[in-house]
């Protein structure tokens, strides 16, 4: 299939109107959930997981990946205004954001935070449209050693760039392998780790999980943290800004959607490492870097684009290579396998509707967001006063909704209750979910490509260094674990980590 004619299959496929409105849901969700402190976009994702089930692939997707860009988007909403990130990408925002608001110039905060978001999501969807192709044909010549070589380089890098304790990160990755391999062994059919226990037989299935994880931990360690928003009472005016504005930002939107776009590629570096980077490039080229965090209109120019062509440029990995970059890609991931599709470089020849699809849909969510951002400034105020005693409940009853939907489950109610009570436990003690998630979902993929290769090499292990690519993966891998041992690299991984 030529390039223009795929474009006028993502065209069509995307502008059908059941599509419209599942890009529409997808971007307003994303939006809200962005606003609401807390919850961020895999709870959000988790949340709807289940719903996603009853509609076709390419609708679900373009309802998931909406929620993903959207709440990027959103997380500014609650930076600017009352100096609370909605998601983690929007920290940075905080620091000249709400100064802005407090100087009343909330207004151009707003809207250079919903412009620049536009246009960074817009340039990062043409990036990904125009690399993910050529790279899906290089991805072609690799084999099993070198999935399995890159599988293990994304968790190894991702597991690198967790927030504190790398000890810690690598605990919480070897639990995810130990999760999924409870079940039945498909090449042997023996059973593994359920103890007697039938509802284990099929294994433990990713919506309880992260519902539990992401959805009720999240609430739980919200409601122990719940505090009064202070909602800025002045009022928002002047959304649109004004000729110096755009002057001072035009450079910082284009530098942040390129820092965001090719970090947002690499494993573990995502919209949060992208915003923090882009806001220090901004402070380095900048003729007053003294001002920065007083109120600058850059500082939120930057940040705000990095973070959203990021999630563009996670969308590589996932669809090229079949290896997510971050907990929502694999989410993702795990949402594409549920219905039968396999990420990587075959996706964009079996199933090209779910790539261009997906991708022409950004197009069309990134102008719905646009819309919704500016007009709607004064919902989202509303939404901000909602009380936490009222908010959560929901929450919960929906996670209960959702994991119970998949397989009418009582099981799966008291698997995610348990993932619930461990996610919690896991945010009190500072253990990061996201590379449990990563590992639970790649481990099957990373086990069968491994036995694969040992196979093809009748037992030996040389297979993944004697091949170019699998090698130098695996070198990689080895000096990121090494690196406590490392000095200097040990050092440049606490910078990094505290960027995080």
């Amino acid at each position: 299939m030529g390039f223009i004619d795929s474009l006028t299959l993502g065209w069509e496929l995307a502008s059908n109107i059941d599509n419209l409105i599942y890009c529409f849901i997808g971007v307003f969700t994303g939006t809200l959930i962005g606003v609401l402190p807390g919850i961020g976009p895999p709870g959000a994702i988790a949340l709807l997981l289940p719903i996603s089930f009853g509609i076709n692939p390419v609708s679900a997707i373009i309802m998931l990946a909406g929620i993903y860009y959207g709440a990027s988007y959103g997380g500014s909403t609650t930076s600017i205004l009352v100096n609370i990130p909605g998601e983690s990408a929007s920290v940075v925002t905080c620091l000249d954001g709400y100064k802005m608001a407090r100087q009343g110039r909330a207004g151009p905060a707003l809207g250079i935070s919903a412009f620049g978001s536009f246009i960074a999501g817009t340039l990062g969807v043409i990036f990904l449209m125009l690399l993910a192709v050529p790279l899906s044909t290089i991805a072609l010549q690799f084999g099993p050693p070198e999935y399995v070589a890159l599988m293990i380089l994304g968790l190894t890098i991702v597991t690198y760039l967790a927030h504190g304790s790398i000890l810690k990160a690598i605990i919480m990755a070897t639990f995810g392998i130990a999760l999924s391999q409870i079940g039945t062994d498909l090449i042997t059919g023996r059973l593994r780790f359920t103890f007697g226990i039938m509802e284990l037989e099929d294994g433990i299935g990713l919506v309880p999980l992260v519902m539990g994880l992401f959805g009720i931990g999240e609430v739980l360690t919200s409601m122990e943290e719940a505090r009064e928003v202070d909602v800025l009472k002045r009022k928002i005016k002047g959304l649109l800004p004004n000729l110096k504005d755009w002057k001072d930002s035009i450079g910082a939107i284009l530098r942040g959607t390129f820092v965001g776009f090719f970090l947002g590629i690499l494993p573990g570096g995502g919209a949060v490492l992208s915003s923090f980077l882009a806001y220090a490039v901004e402070k380095k080229v900048s003729k007053y870097p003294e001002k920065f965090g007083t109120g600058v209109i850059e500082g939120v120019a930057g940040p705000e684009s990095a973070n959203n062509s990021a999630t563009a440029g996670a969308f590589i990995p996932l669809f090229t290579l079949g290896i997510p970059s971050n907990a929502v890609t694999a989410l993702l991931l795990g949402a594409l396998m549920i219905h039968g599709m396999q990420p990587g470089p075959m996706l964009l020849r079996q199933n090209p509707e779910i790539f261009w699809g997906t991708i022409i849909s950004m197009y069309i969510g990134n102008v719905m967001l646009l819309i919704l951002n500016l007009p709607l400034i004064g919902l989202w105020v509303k939404v901000l006063k909602i009380p936490p005693r009222i908010l959560f409940p929901f929450i919960f009853f929906f996670c209960i909704i959702g994991s119970y939907s998949e397989n009418n489950s009582v099981f799966d109610v008291c698997v995610m209750l348990f993932f619930g009570l461990v996610g919690y436990l896991f945010r009190k003690f500072k253990y990061e979910p996201a590379p449990l998630v990563l590992a639970f979902i790649l481990t099957p993929m990373l086990e069968n490509a491994l036995r694969q290769s040992l196979i093809i090499s009748e037992g030996s292990f040389s297979i993944f260094f004697s091949r170019p690519i699998a090698g130098v993966a695996l070198s990689i891998a080895l000096l990121l674990l090494l690196s406590p041992f490392l000095p200097y690299l040990n050092r440049r991984r606490e910078v990094i980590s505290k960027l995080n």
